[in-house]
């Protein structure tokens, strides 16, 4: 049986994924020291009790972890279970675990970030992925079959798909599509898509130009935002972008 956990009604609630180290274990901090109740996720539950430790022993105390595997739907439907038991709400949800090779150029990193419609060159992808207008998510459903299928087949480059980092910028991509249409679908939500920049962290051996505290701010200036603020939007760091 899980411990009750106390927190003042008033608090906010968040859940951070991936937040055992970097920009994640950051976010957390950056939360908790604006007045947030924080669920720090994390796969593996000794690496993210550590992290919760190291915040309490900082001074966080209003940091709470619960494991949670993002491919595993048991592992969300425990962790959708403990929000409901534990504060019958939840406010904000940062989407931070994910998992990349090395990218050891910044200009190369920002490129692919900011421009990744622009690499697109498959003229279907392009097509369905630029036009806000007109995005579903079977149609972004669609492209990544398509994808994954030239993919197994070795047909990326001879059908028009980036060269240089294929998967990252198709995955990019199509997250900022799918970030418009849920901020379609639940205009209640403030829904946005945040590139933290070029940060030094183990998923790019530290190459990094940006500390994790500066990679952070982003995603907490957008996790506080009040209601009514921007929506199906992406931002480069903590100014305005465009997809």
């Amino acid at each position: 049986m899980e411990k009750s956990v106390a927190f003042s009604p008033t608090k906010r609630i968040a859940v951070v994924t991936g937040a055992n180290k970097g920009i994640g274990l950051e976010i957390c901090r950056q939360l908790s020291s604006n007045g947030v109740m924080v669920i720090l996720t994390a796969r593996d539950d000794n690496r993210g009790r550590e992290a919760v430790k190291t915040l309490h022993d900082s001074g966080f105390s209003d940091v709470v972890f619960h494991r949670l595997d993002l491919m595993d739907p048991s592992s969300i439907s425990s962790l959708a279970n403990f929000i409901n038991t534990q504060f019958h709400k939840l406010d904000i949800l940062v989407n931070n675990a994910g998992v990349i090779g090395t990218i050891a150029d910044a200009e190369a990193f920002t490129c692919l970030n900011l421009k990744n419609n622009e690499f697109l060159s498959n003229e279907r992808a392009k097509e369905v992925l630029s036009n806000a207008n007109d995005q579903t998510e079977e149609k972004i459903d669609q492209v990544v079959k398509r994808f994954l299928e030239d993919a197994k087949e070795g047909l990326l480059e001879n059908n028009g798909w980036p060269v240089k980092f294929p998967a990252y910028v198709v995955s990019k991509a199509t997250l900022n599509a799918y970030t418009r249409i849920l901020a379609n679908k639940l205009p209640k939500i403030s829904i946005n898509a945040v590139s933290p920049g070029y940060v030094k962290t183990d998923l790019n051996s530290n190459k990094g130009e940006l500390t994790v505290e500066e990679g952070a701010k982003g995603p907490v200036m957008l996790a506080l935002a009040p209601d009514g603020g921007p929506s199906g939007l992406f931002f480069d760091q903590m100014e305005l972008s465009t997809f």
